[in-house]
């Protein structure tokens, strides 16, 4: 049964030619139509980002260009996710090179934060604090971190491309079905402090289906930053803001934590799996390690008399979870404050971790915990793709932690601030709102990052470009974007099927097995339960947003149906 299977990808270049000359690049899958692009395609959480970043190609700008102006749109027409009051990480190839690097713009602990300062006297932790308000936010770095991309990859000036969200959210836009939604459900908490009320629902209530949405605090704090760059955030008139919001609500941020942030440039997690090389995501995101083990866990394994619905390939996919989000609760945290094992993605140690999977029936996450290798986010983020024809990919996964983060914008800078100190552990042992457990490895100190699921990755085959992917989702990011390559690469799965099919989610902690309602068939359902696992359904588990390029070089985009994403190109 054991076997170490070969993905070996063909494009079929006769249909492309087809598709791409005589039908205006498109072709049937199955009952969808998929696009193929040959200049360069976009794939993100919100139609009118993608589409400002299609323009952004469009006019001559590279792939870095694009995600420059898509992450700074987003922060206008995605407020529950996109954001300037967060941050992030993004894993990018530069065509020219074919370098491969990650940039690490997480936010950091201010300097006063406290390994204690979300306990009470008796050392139990105060309910919700660390996720609504001024205390809850991490030193935000978005901004530092697209001025990064742009400085080192741009090649159109940075004022233009920040120009197009400063104008967006001075003229307004129309909300649509999705927003609309959003801001509906969670009107009660936008309402709860003042500045926060006044940009979301400033005549009462949250805007509607069609009403124009306009952001005039936003737009001049846009402004500003396209014209001065980072300096107007962390130095400057919008530092001012953020400093004098926290002191009127008790936060922790001051000029100096603002001043002294940098986005950190780090060498990716490379892995193989198969005949592919997959980058991903290094510490404090423990997305590429994770999704490595999982991944090189399950390698050896003959999946072919097998579908991704078949229980056999769930059970083995939920154990190899197990282990490896066993090993992310004790063992990852930022390395510059605690010492990492080493060997985490040793095959030794992870054929080791693989023998503990049983060969029938199911683990015990309390008699399965972290392994002793070798030394040496969150539902509500957002991520998006962009791939251009020189062979330049960015993965970008962005977050303000909780929807509409710590519900708090900065009073005449109109943005909400994150509540990413809700990512730290808090308290040995204590879930954090993904119902995460952590320890020494991930508890607060100033300065620090806190450690993160974000996964955004890049896949090459013999050496190309061939997937950007990433998703939102929390602690099911990683095993979002696991399934999503397992569906196209062992499954054969067309790409829009990889993306949309049912997924499972394990993480060690709690002993529960997560699945999609309604996606997977009551037969399957029950055979599980049978084996003894617990069953939970759930709406969703991630939004994998995806670029896929052919051996010809066609690209083709998929925003996953789970949210009303958008996929363009030209």
């Amino acid at each position: 049964m054991i076997r170490h299977n070969t993905f070996r990808f063909k494009a079929p270049a006769g249909l492309l030619a087809v598709c791409g000359l005589l039908f205006g690049l498109l072709a049937c899958d199955n009952l969808h139509v998929t696009r193929f692009y040959e200049n360069g395609a976009v794939v993100s959480a919100a139609p009118i980002a993608t589409q400002a970043g299609v323009r952004v190609l469009e006019n001559g700008g590279n792939a870095f260009d694009a995600a420059v102006t898509v992450g700074f749109v987003l922060a206008v027409v995605d407020p529950e996710a996109g954001n300037i009051g967060g941050g992030g990480f993004a894993v990018m190839r530069q065509g020219s090179s074919g370098q491969i690097t990650a940039l690490d713009f997480r936010e950091t602990a201010p300097a006063a934060a406290a390994e204690t300062m979300f306990l009470d006297d008796s050392g139990n932790v105060i309910e919700g604090l660390s996720l609504i308000g001024a205390k809850a936010a991490g030193v935000p770095g978005t901004v530092a971190g697209l001025h990064a991309i742009w400085e080192r990859y741009g090649s159109l000036p940075w004022e233009d491309l920040v120009r197009i969200a400063a104008d967006l959210a001075d003229s307004g836009f129309a909300v649509d079905e999705r927003l609309a939604e959003s801001l509906a459900d969670n009107a009660d908490s936008l309402k709860r402090f003042p500045e926060t009320a006044r940009v979301f629902a400033p005549t009462g209530v949250t805007p509607t289906v069609g009403e124009k949405f306009v952001q005039t605090d936003l737009a001049q704090t846009l402004y500003q930053i396209a014209a001065e760059g980072p300096d107007a955030f962390y130095r400057g008139s919008v530092a001012a803001l953020i400093d004098s919001t926290m002191r009127v609500h008790g936060g922790l941020i001051t000029r100096e934590d603002l001043d002294s942030y940098e986005a950190i440039w780090r060498e990716p997690i490379h892995f193989r799996f198969d005949s592919l090389d997959i980058y991903s995501m290094p510490l404090p995101s423990s997305g590429g390690i994770v999704l490595g083990q999982i991944l090189k866990l399950l390698e050896p394994v003959d999946t072919s008399p097998w579908s991704p619905d078949s229980p056999e390939y769930i059970r083995l996919l939920v154990e190899s979870c197990r282990l490896a989000y066993a090993d992310r609760s004790a063992h990852l945290g930022d390395p510059a404050y605690y010492d990492v094992p080493s060997g985490l993605l040793d095959d030794s140690y992870l054929a080791q971790r693989r023998d503990l999977i049983p060969e029938k029936g199911i683990g015990s996450s309390s008699h399965i915990g972290p392994g002793a290798p070798l030394r040496s986010e969150p539902e509500e983020t957002t991520h998006f793709s962009v791939c251009d024809a020189d062979g330049n990919m960015v993965s970008l996964t962005y977050t303000i932690n909780g929807w509409y983060g710590n519900l708090l914008v900065v009073d005449g800078a109109g943005f909400l601030l994150n509540n990413e100190m809700d990512d730290f552990s808090i308290k040995p042992g204590v879930p954090n709102q993904f119902g995460l457990v952590g320890g020494d490895a991930n508890k607060i100190e100033p300065g620090k990052r806190m450690l993160s699921s974000m996964t955004p990755t890049l896949v090459l085959h013999n050496g190309q470009p061939f997937l950007a992917i990433g998703s939102p989702g929390g602690s099911k990011i990683i095993t979002a974007v696991a399934q999503v390559i397992l569906n196209l690469t062992r499954f054969n799965l067309t790409l829009t099927e990889s993306v949309n099919h049912p997924r499972a989610h394990h993480q060690w902690v709690p002993e529960v097995v997560r699945v999609e309602q309604g996606g997977y068939s009551v037969a399957v359902i029950q055979r599980l339960i049978r084996e003894g696992y617990d069953i939970e359904e759930v709406k969703a588990i991630g939004n994998v947003n995806v670029i896929m390029v052919e051996e010809t070089g066609m690209m083709q985009a998929v925003a996953d149906r789970r949210r009303a994403g958008s996929a363009s190109g030209y």
